[in-house]
C-alpha cells in the first residue's frame, strides 16, 4: 500500500506537468471539425445526385422500363421490360440473362401515361406461362 502511494504521489508532478504543456490547439480541432463536416455534406450531396439521376443516369431514355420480377430461386428472377410497344420476359442469373419470350401483345396492361396498369403481375406471368407451356 504504501508503496502506491509512494508511486501516485512521486508521478503526480510530472502528470500535471504535462497537462499544463499539452494545451488543445483550437485551431487544428476547428480545421478537423471543418473537413469531417464538409466529407459528410459531400457523401449527402453525392448520394442526393446519384438518386436523381436513377442509378447513374442510364435509363435509356424512358423507352425501356421494368414492369415486374419474380425470383425464381435464390439469385434467379424473371423480369417483364417494356422495350418500345413490345414486352420481353427475361431470365436473370448471375452471369447469365436470357431471352425467354418475345411479347406482341402486353400481358401487363399499360396506361396513356406509360406506366403499368395495377394488376397482379405474378397472377398474370403464371397465366402466360401456363399458355406457353400448353401451346
Amino acid at each position: 500500500m504504501r508503496r502506491a502511494f509512494a508511486a501516485a504521489t512521486s508521478l503526480a508532478p510530472a502528470a500535471a506537468a504535462a497537462a499544463e504543456g499539452s494545451g488543445v490547439d483550437t485551431g487544428a480541432l476547428l480545421r478537423l471539425t471543418l473537413g469531417l463536416a464538409g466529407v459528410l455534406v459531400l457523401i449527402v450531396v453525392l448520394a442526393w445526385g446519384m438518386r436523381r439521376m436513377g442509378r447513374f443516369g442510364s435509363n435509356a431514355g424512358g423507352r425501356l422500363r421494368v414492369l415486374g420480377a419474380v425470383p425464381v430461386g435464390q439469385r434467379e428472377r424473371v423480369v417483364l421490360l417494356q422495350a418500345g410497344e413490345r414486352q420481353l420476359l427475361i431470365g436473370v442469373a448471375p452471369g447469365s440473362v436470357r431471352t425467354l419470350q418475345v411479347l406482341d401483345e402486353p400481358i401487363v396492361p399499360v396506361d396513356g401515361g406509360g406506366a403499368p396498369a395495377q394488376t397482379g403481375f405474378a397472377a398474370r406471368l403464371r397465366g402466360a406461362m401456363r399458355d406457353t407451356e400448353a401451346s
